[in-house]
């Protein structure tokens, strides 16, 4: 087979006569040729262009020290002392409510994600569905100017956000899905850990630029009326235009599509089965459906890290907001730098080294971050610090290791499917972190509750056949 021209895009691949699997994984399409560093870095650059929507707005700063604060509860009981089991319980209430958001969200992605991925795939329009969930992610971002501090605005806060969290997600299968057409087996570790590693850095240089205003008090801008937090969701929002422009400027399409897969929008769900379905019944394909199935595991717990770790470092090691904020900058700054290294291993070892090694690793950590959580915060430093260095490289390799396993034609639809499969697992490692939590009234117990998880991912991987 001859190499395409990556600008032109990759040849369309012969579908099988059952499943709809092609007989080629779409790496092997691009051939030895190695794409355009601009392609590359232009890719990469999305991940660096919405992370801060992770970072800024999900975990650190918007939803943490604004939506969910006495800012949006009526203003009597905002008054009462902050130990008042009146305001204890309204800011449970607010909790809950953003976390209600966030299941609804999850159901979003459960049913979308595949599905339009898929769609993606028949028509060949990955790029256009990445423009419509970056862009849809983008005025969510902008419409949180609108929440300001008022009992009343909570839920525009809350739904602005999950649905933010589901178009994200829905440009992500097709940011991954694209990842495909730019790389080969050759160097798929190394861009997919550029990738991660660049979201990493964007999230880290925008939580620094945070930090720095707040430090110098907004240099004497009002901040009243919310005023900081909105104008931080509208700067993550015109960051992201931004720095998105380049992969749809830049980045070809992988694939032509497949026309013989168009089908209604409700069809696309029964195609979807028989696709599954397909992928386990194929010899070629089956380590594909089992590596969705323990990646599903693995990287719920490689999440619980990041969704617990400020709770443990504030409940646990008695870390302060800016002891927080410090170290959520030190954990992305060594997350991104050992997820980029970790890329050229994975190239050269294979990703599903890569992962055990990580997996293992942070089951080590977390072991000892538990056991040793008497000694001090140097405990949670240094176990925290060491738990997000293997963090990183597990995500990218886990990305590389399904681009090598993806089918030519079906990027989207397996790409969703990863994302679909995550979701259905999502609820493992915060269940595992509250039973245990409740049963022994203690928060550092929850440490194991993710440390377990992580070791079930561990043993789902290993039986699974590592792509060459």
């Amino acid at each position: 087979m001859t190499s395409p021209d990556p600008a032109a895009g990759a040849p369309e691949p012969v579908a099988t006569a059952n499943s709809g699997a092609v007989a080629v994984v779409g790496l092997d399409l691009r051939g030895d040729t190695p794409a355009p560093r601009k392609q590359v870095y232009s890719w990469a650059l999305w991940d660096w262009a919405t992370q801060p929507f992770n970072t800024v707005i999900l975990t650190f700063v918007f939803t943490a020290l604004y939506l969910v604060s006495a800012s949006f509860l009526p203003p009597e009981i905002a008054a009462l002392d902050p130990s008042d089991p009146v305001r204890v319980a309204a800011e449970a209430d607010l909790a809950s409510g953003l976390g209600l958001g966030s299941t609804i969200a999850a159901l979003g992605i459960l049913l979308l994600a595949p599905v339009l991925g898929q769609r993606a795939d028949a028509a060949g329009r990955q790029k256009l569905w990445l423009g419509i969930g970056t862009g849809a992610l983008i005025l969510c971002m902008l419409g949180l100017w609108f929440v300001e501090p008022q009992p009343a605005l909570f839920w525009l806060g809350v739904a602005l956000i999950s649905a933010g969290s589901v178009f994200g997600e829905i440009a992500a299968v097709n940011s991954n899905a694209m990842l495909i057409g730019i790389a080969n087996p050759k160097n798929v570790g190394r861009i997919s850990g550029l990738g991660w590693g660049f979201g990493y850095l964007g999230g880290i240089i925008a939580l620094v630029i945070v930090v720095l205003l707040d430090t110098f008090d907004w240099f004497g801008m009002s901040t009243d009326n919310g005023l900081a937090y909105r104008l931080i969701a509208v700067g993550c929002a015109v960051w992201a235009i931004v720095f998105s422009i380049p992969i749809f400027l830049n980045v070809p399409e992988p694939s032509l599509g497949r026309p013989e897969r168009k089908v209604g929008f409700f069809r696309s769900y029964v195609l979807l089965v028989q696709d599954v379905i397909g992928l386990y019944r194929d010899p070629q394909t089956r380590s594909t459906f089992w590596y969705l199935l323990a990646s599903a595991v693995f990287r719920d717990g490689l999440g619980g890290v990041f969704a617990f770790g400020a709770i443990i470092g504030t409940a646990v090691f008695r870390f302060g907001t800016q002891d927080i904020i410090v170290f959520g900058i030190a954990a992305n700054l060594v997350a991104g730098v050992s997820t980029i290294i970790a890329g050229r291993l994975d190239d050269r070892l294979g990703p599903k080294r890569i992962i055990l090694g990580s997996i293992g690793s942070m089951i080590v950590a977390g072991l000892a971050v538990f056991l040793l959580r008497d000694a001090g915060s140097l405990v949670f430093w240094i176990g925290g610090l060491v738990l997000c260095a293997f963090v990183g490289p597990a995500q990218a390799a886990a990305r590389s290791f399904l681009a090598r396993v993806t089918p030519a034609g079906r990027e989207g639809e397996i790409f969703g499917l990863y994302a679909t499969t995550g979701r259905a697992a999502s609820w493992m490692a915060s269940a595992a972190w509250t039973v245990l939590i409740v049963a022994t009234s203690q928060t550092a117990y929850g440490i194991l509750g993710i440390v377990i998880v992580l070791i079930i991912g561990f043993l789902l991987l290993l039986p699974v056949k590592a792509p060459r």
